[in-house]
């Protein structure tokens, strides 16, 4: 197509807008802009002839719009916006005289608002019936729009603000409304104010931030079905030596940022109006007494608002509170009074119904319960509850003149909490449950504002806890037995007892191959997991130990040597083909054993006080856990003094595959309720599963595990140990990141599942109790195994999983894993291709070895085994190498 254009034609306009600085007074100011044309015309025939007749007369189309649109002009004395010059401009060139096809105009401010080159705005239209014409694009644009700020990577770049170069393009999308008028002004003052707020490491965040700024902004009183496309160009003129500037582009529309344009742009309240439902996050700390005991008891009181505050003035007979999410656990040292224990740190999402003022008196309330005493500012504390969140509000109580100062913040609310950006035992926390969540004010995701201070800290890497109380339960009251053992809260009418802390376990925040810190980090100690099998058919030590004198023999042997930090007791054997166990039967089988280890200090004393008191003691601290899938046995196991669930099914039974998440309250309700189960057909396999035994499961298993507070153990399984190693499904995975595995992928979509519903929503498992297994040796082939083993660290590796609309994080992000390879039937199938050498499962120990040095160079935390001795020496020397 051939075009006639007119280019930057200056033309003196009278503009309601201002120019550099906003008008005086209401009256317009006479200001220069520049208006290019382009006419689509066919000069063919001009061009044969060399006759102006047969072409457009350039002259005539300029001088019309100078004349017409300038304050001379009696018709046009004044305009309200760029927008309603170019609409006016259209119909002067597109009007009732015209026999234009059309036009495309663009209208460049010269004298823009502060910052910037220019202002432009740039449309097109056609012809269409009779005198009319149709807008079919528009476009706003800011050019050269400069402000400082902290941007980059480089140690000096953190020092001192430099110049950052945007450039914005909006297009809007028809049809078209009276009401797609941008204030410019108001949107580059917003841009310049909010990025010199900025920090950020990378030009492409910076960037990204620059697009949801001008997307909100636009989203404020937008018309109904208003979706623009905004293109960012973001420059760093200052980056390189030998080049202009360093750039990144990004085009983006409000899908693109689904979580943070979900909600209005922020108000500043003392007591906002939300929604009924709000979701808030509590952060909870505790360096005095048992700091474990402490938090769950403190999250156990949140949930009984009506019982915490009697007061129905301030919690009403209607209040609900739930927690329905858990961050980990954390270990932090003391930040501004050094001389004080380390804290013990973490966070919750909860949704209420109960407003942001009440929920502060609700909180103090319950700090004052679990024992929380005056003490010195920043001082010890046995607990301590903030509200780091409360939807997505900005909330500050104090008067406005005494907001200048964050000294004066005791017995107000201020939300988002001031010093949650300084604090890595805030963020880390967050980041663990809601790493996108935008700080209303900062307008930065908890994941970036971690990065951020991280990056400045030199702090050590705070060491993520996983605390196991102390079972069996003391007798009742009226017993002689001591009730100490007990938080002396727990006498509150439907709180369930919460138990002493036994011992607990620490381990690094960033583990596995691929997550070493840069930061100076404490080595992980690798955890061993002595193997009880007290039955009489499992796979490798059938009917070797499942009598009582054996059972304590193989652990007292461990616990004089060192060589286990758990004992794993299960009565029910998963081998392929194992006969069926009923609950008595499991019950049976496992109960006594436990009885048995937890009075096996009674049986050590003897000549040597010193020695045997120092046996007894690590025979009173030894951890027990139950390995079942059923939730009366893990009840009963924990009543008998277990510490621990190790479930293979991950809450969901033996014959859950594949697994319908009974996340969904449609299915949990019908299958819960239904007096018949709903089977459907593995295609795998060809089995049938019912839904309803898999939701009831989960349900079971969920039930005990939060009430005993007691860390659990879930394991990637398919139903039976050999059938349904099918993962082509998840063959998309050999294009992404990383090893490409498609049964590595599979651990992660599957499990990940079940962990999500065993962790989120009400009832649900706190995060840091959790440890997930990849099933090593369960569904899966020869080369799945290795490939979990090499890669072991991907399981758990913070990375986007899923293919197409479903890609996602990790929902397995962060959580410790335990392997167990321990003379598996996998290690003896390559011993008799390699070497032709046919092994039973005592005969691969040092098969076992090798695979155990590889799950500790991939940041297993616990290796489960049955030759304690031996593995104890090559866990030893595989931590010395790797951690």
């Amino acid at each position: 197509m051939d075009f006639i254009r007119v280019n930057d034609l200056l033309v003196n306009v009278l503009l309601h807008a201002g120019s550099r600085w906003p008008p005086k007074s209401s009256k317009p100011t006479a200001q220069p802009i520049n208006i290019s044309i382009a006419i689509p015309h066919d000069i063919s025939s001009a061009a044969q002839t060399d006759d102006l007749s047969q072409s457009i007369n350039y002259s005539t189309l300029a001088s019309t719009l100078r004349i017409r649109l300038s304050p001379d002009s009696k018709q046009e004395p004044a305009f309200v916006s760029l927008e309603e010059i170019l609409l006016r401009s259209f119909d002067l060139l597109l009007g009732d005289e015209s026999n234009l096809p059309g036009a495309r105009v663009k209208i460049v401010q010269i004298k823009p608002p502060l910052h910037c080159k220019a202002l432009a705005i740039e449309g097109g239209a056609t012809r269409g019936t009779s005198s009319s014409w149709n807008l079919i694009n528009l476009q706003h644009r800011i050019e050269d729009l400069e402000c400082q700020t902290i941007i980059g990577v480089n140690a000096a770049e953190r020092l001192e603000r430099q110049l950052v170069r945007m450039n914005i393009s909006i297009a809007a999308h028809p049809p078209f409304t009276s009401r797609h008028t941008l204030d410019f002004r108001a949107l580059t003052r917003r841009l310049y104010k909010n990025v010199e707020e900025t920090a950020y490491l990378t030009l492409e965040a910076l960037t990204s931030f620059i697009a949801l700024e001008t997307l909100r902004h636009l989203s404020v009183n937008a018309p109904t079905g208003y979706d623009p496309t905004v293109t960012v160009r973001a420059a760093k003129p200052y980056a390189l030596v030998f080049a202009d500037s360093s750039e990144v582009e990004v085009i983006r529309r409000i899908r693109d940022y689904p979580n943070q344009l979900s909600v209005p742009d922020k108000q500043f309240i003392d007591q906002p109006t939300a929604p009924k439902v709000h979701t808030a996050a509590i952060t909870l700390g505790s360096n005095i007494g048992d700091s474990f005991q402490n938090i769950e008891l403190a999250l156990r009181l949140l949930e009984v608002p009506l019982q915490v505050i009697s007061d129905r003035s301030i919690i009403p007979e209607n209040a609900f509170l739930s927690v329905v999410d858990t961050s980990f656990l954390y270990e932090s040292t003391p930040m501004y009074v050094m001389d004080q224990p380390p804290f013990i740190n973490c966070a919750c999402m909860i949704e209420t119904n109960i407003t942001s003022l009440s929920l502060l008196t609700l909180v103090k309330k319950i700090e004052e319960m679990v024992g929380r005493q005056p003490s010195y500012r920043n001082g010890p504390r046995a607990i301590d509850l903030d509200i780091a969140l409360y939807d997505q509000s900005v909330i500050d109580t104090r008067a406005i003149n005494e907001r200048q100062t964050l000294d004066n913040l005791k017995g107000h609310l201020i939300v988002p909490h001031p010093r949650m950006v300084e604090r890595e035992f805030v963020l880390r926390p967050l980041f663990d449950m809601i790493p996108e969540y935008v700080h209303p004010s900062l307008h930065k995701t908890i994941d970036i504002l971690l990065k951020e201070l991280l990056f400045v800290t030199n702090d050590p890497p705070m060491e993520r806890v996983i605390p196991f109380p102390k079972y069996p339960l003391p007798l009742p009251k009226n017993s002689s037995t001591s009730t100490s053992d007990f938080h002396p809260s727990v006498v509150l009418p439907g709180v369930d007892p919460v138990a002493q802390t036994l011992t607990h376990w620490k381990y690094p925040s960033s583990i596995g191959a691929k997550t070493r810190t840069t930061r100076e980090q404490k080595p992980k100690r690798t955890r061993l997991m002595a193997t009880l099998n007290v039955t009489p058919d499992s796979f490798s030590d059938g009917s070797e130990r499942n009598t009582i004198p054996s059972a304590l023999a193989y652990v007292r042997d461990a616990i004089e040597k060192s060589t286990m930090d758990i004992v794993d007791v299960g009565g029910y054997s998963t081998r392929p083909g194992a006969a069926f166990v009923s609950i008595e039967e499991e019950v049976r089988r496992v109960i006594p054993v436990l009885r048995a280890i937890r009075n096996l200090a009674e049986d050590v004393r003897g000549k040597d006080k010193d020695q045997d008191q120092e046996l007894e003691m690590r025979i009173r601290k030894i951890l027990i856990s139950v390995d079942t899938f059923r939730p009366d046995v893990a009840e009963e196991a924990i009543l008998a003094g277990a510490n621990c669930i190790n479930d293979v099914y991950a809450f969901t039974g033996p014959d859950s595959y594949p697994y319908l998440s009974s996340a969904s309250p449609q299915l949990q309700s019908q299958a819960l309720a239904s007096s018949s189960s709903v089977p459907f057909t593995n295609i795998s396999s060809g089995t049938t599963t019912d839904p309803r035994a898999a939701a009831a499961y989960m349900q079971g298993m969920k039930r005990i595990a939060r009430k005993f507070a007691v860390p659990v153990i879930v394991m990637h399984s398919r139903g039976e140990a050999g059938a349904n190693k099918d993962y082509s499904l998840y063959d998309y995975a050999r294009s992404n990141s990383g090893s490409g595995a498609a049964a590595i992928e599979g651990v992660r979509v599957e499990l990940g599942q079940k962990v999500d519903e065993i962790v989120k929503g009400k009832g649900g498992v706190r995060r840091w109790f959790v440890l997930v297994d990849p099933g090593i040796g369960f569904s899966k082939t020869v080369e799945d195994n290795l490939e979990l083993l090499r890669y072991g660290a991907e399981v758990t590796e913070d990375m986007v999983i899923g293919f197409g609309s479903n890609r996602r994080r990790n929902p397995l992000a962060g959580y410790p894993q335990l392997v167990g390879t321990s003379r598996k039937s996998f290690l003896g199938a390559i011993l008799q291709k390699d070497r032709g050498k046919m092994t039973e499962g005592k005969d691969r120990v040092w098969a076992t070895a090798a695979a155990i040095g590889c799950a500790v160079q991939q940041g297993a935390l616990v290796v489960r085994v049955h030759d304690t001795d031996e593995m104890r020496d090559v866990v030893a020397v595989a931590d010395a190498l790797w951690s």
